[in-house]
């Protein structure tokens, strides 16, 4: 089989090597992207939902929580499967699948649901350093920017150093929960009774969809099928079943261990809260200060440290997701600096107001709520996976048997029905309780619900009554195109900048390689002092003219050696300046020195040379020093 596609992160895309590998050696190297989909299955959005289970209900609902790993466990094999034998995330086949206009809509949803989810885990980390340091839940909100720069760093360490750091977290919070377990000492008889499914009531029913929303979180399906591409693997038949199977192991433990940390928080808080009459323990600050009420200070301690790790390892594979969602469905690529700082800004807006105007109660039901959004979501990753993976054309022997497809469909129509139910009641519940948002609910909840409705019915039943052609993906960067005829291009006007460093005479040199003595070149330096922002050519102050003296200096040099150049000064934003010069001077060919730099410093100083290749439409050639 071979399926030549875009590679979905491709940073990372085949770059964990298992071919030559055997035994324990084999396995171990499939392990790790079932363990970065698990932190989603423990984030604080399931801190949430399952203390409000545990304190309200008792044991009663363990059984969601088991109902759901099994959930989990079935659809993130499908979205495993379809990544190792199809080379796509689902985004990526989603765009070959559908139109235009649907991809969009699909990503404005996925993109909701990662919104959600980052909403989530600043929720939680604001939490976690409050209970721990005494912090202000509004200083915690802002720390909670600062894990860009971490995550850009683990990113560059690469793959497996990424996945080992949200491993280590993860035992952090098994381990914090297994002491945790010790010290409250609960009920084993009344908990195998909850394992027993049990009628749900209004009440239950919206905490037992909460669950299922904070457990399978529809951007871990996205990026479950991107993360198994990461291992190199041999494309034969043997090899792609072999990648199946220790990739469904990887997930088995790492979605038992996620079980074991949800079912350790809700039979928390039943034996802490339910059994000793506090039944309306829904937020996390009451959980902590009742612990420490009833067991002393250890407890409440481990269950901080554990919401901070568990907050921030979910952020780090919710940016994962966003990277993946959106290059898959609209064909776009951002830094991922960039990307994450979207994200994260996106969801702290509403934290930050929900913390000023309704305080840590507030911040505790908007951590329910997101929950809930994840949950509506999910149909519309679950539905295309099922149908994907089904496909016997597309997948060959790896389709899907019926009966995992069956009950893949059964719980799909599980979820979309249960969560149908609670927007038809919480709908009703918003018109009765307020009369005079009546009209916001019948001219704009209820027309935005039934058109998601009718989106859902199309990607449900699309691939039933037409066939896709299945396209290649379309990637950022395109597709290859024949080379033939190549003829020599002699440019005429060639620009130069210069910034008075070591690294002129390389830019200098690589410019007059392009055009020799036939060409004429225009030395561009912008200068950029607060008085040339201001005032631009108005300005003549000391560096001005000093600037135009080395120059001149350059200009000369050249000229005495045979070459036909000029001295251009900008004044103010240095790549705005350069571009101008370039479109005014009509200059064809644009040569600019690279300062070499890395990590901090690149994000200040390449951005010149990013912004000016995006701001002229001539071509750009960028010399790197050297001596660097």
């Amino acid at each position: 089989m071979n399926f030549s596609n875009g590679e979905s992160l491709g940073n990372a895309h085949g770059s964990v090597q298992t071919e030559s590998k055997t035994g324990w050696r084999k396995i171990w190297a499939f392990i790790g992207p079932a363990y970065l989909i698990s932190v989603g299955y423990m984030d604080p959005g399931n801190w949430a939902t399952d203390l409000q289970a545990g304190s309200q209900f008792g044991y009663r609902l363990i059984w969601v929580l088991l109902l759901s790993n099994l959930i989990a466990l079935l659809l993130q094999s499908l979205s495993a499967r379809l990544g190792i034998v199809r080379g796509l995330d689902i985004a990526q086949a989603s765009k070959n699948a559908y139109p235009r206009f649907i991809n969009f809509c699909l990503y404005i949803l996925a993109q909701i649901a990662i919104i959600a989810c980052d909403l989530a885990e600043v929720i939680g980390m604001a939490i976690g350093l409050q209970l721990l340091f005494k912090l202000p839940l509004i200083w915690g909100v802002s720390i909670t920017l600062l894990d860009t720069l971490l995550l850009l760093f683990l990113l560059n360490k690469g793959m497996r150093k990424l996945e080992g750091f949200i491993v280590s977290l993860i035992f952090i919070v098994g381990l914090s929960f297994l002491i945790q377990m010790v010290i409250v000492k609960p009920d084993v008889p009344e908990i195998m009774k909850g394992f027993v499914p049990s009628a749900l009531n209004h009440s239950s029913l919206y905490i037992a969809i909460g669950i299922i929303g904070a457990t399978v979180m529809p951007h871990n399906l996205y990026l479950h099928s991107s993360l198994v591409q990461t291992r190199k693997i041999d494309r034969s038949d043997e090899g792609i079943r072999n990648a199946i199977k220790f990739n469904f192991i990887d997930t088995t433990v790492a979605l038992n261990l996620a079980f074991f940390v949800n079912a350790a928080i809700l039979i928390l808080a039943a034996s802490a809260f339910f059994k000793n009459g506090y039944h309306e323990v829904a937020e996390i600050e009451d959980a902590h200060k009742l612990l420490n009420n009833i067991f002393g200070s250890m407890a409440p301690a481990l269950f901080a440290i554990a919401l901070i790790a568990s907050g921030q390892s979910s952020t780090i594979t919710g940016t994962l997701a966003g990277q993946i969602v959106m290059e898959g469905h609209l064909n776009l690529r951002i830094a991922p600096w960039l990307r994450r700082l979207i994200t994260r800004l996106l969801a702290i807006v509403p934290a930050f107001l929900t913390v000023l105007y309704a305080g840590s109660e507030g911040l505790s039901r908007l951590l329910v709520l997101s929950q809930v959004v994840l949950s509506l979501q999910l149909g519309f990753a679950v539905i295309p996976l099922i149908h994907f993976t089904s496909d016997k054309k597309l997948m060959g022997k790896f389709a899907i048997p019926m009966w995992m497809k069956v009950m893949a469909w059964i719980f799909t129509v599980l979820i979309v029905a249960l969560n149908g139910k609670l927007v038809v009641e919480e709908i009703g519940n918003w018109a009765n309780a307020n009369p005079t948002t009546a009209p916001i609910i019948h001219y704009v909840v209820i027309p935005i619900a039934i058109a998601i409705a009718a989106l859902m019915l199309y990607i449900l039943v699309k691939p039933f009554i037409h066939h896709s052609d299945h396209k290649p993906a379309a990637i950022p960067h395109g597709i290859a195109k024949a080379i033939q005829d190549l003829k020599t291009i002699q440019y005429k006007h060639i620009g130069i900048t210069i910034d008075f460093s070591d690294n002129d005479q390389d830019t200098i040199s690589h410019a007059l390689m392009q055009g020799g003595k036939d060409a004429n070149y225009t030395l561009i330096h912008v200068v950029e002092t607060a008085g040339a922002r201001y005032h631009g050519t108005q300005v003549n102050d000391y560096e001005t003219q000093s600037d135009q003296s080395n120059l001149q200096q350059y200009v000369t040099a050249l000229n005495n050696l045979g070459y036909t150049s000029q001295a251009h000064i900008g004044y103010g934003h240095r790549a705005q300046a350069i571009a101008k010069t370039v479109k005014e001077g009509k200059i064809e060919f644009l040569v600019m020195g690279s300062h070499g730099h890395k990590a901090l410093k690149d994000l200040i100083y390449g951005t010149t040379v990013d912004t000016v290749r995006h701001l002229v439409n001539v071509p750009v050639l960028v010399v790197k020093p050297q001596n660097k």
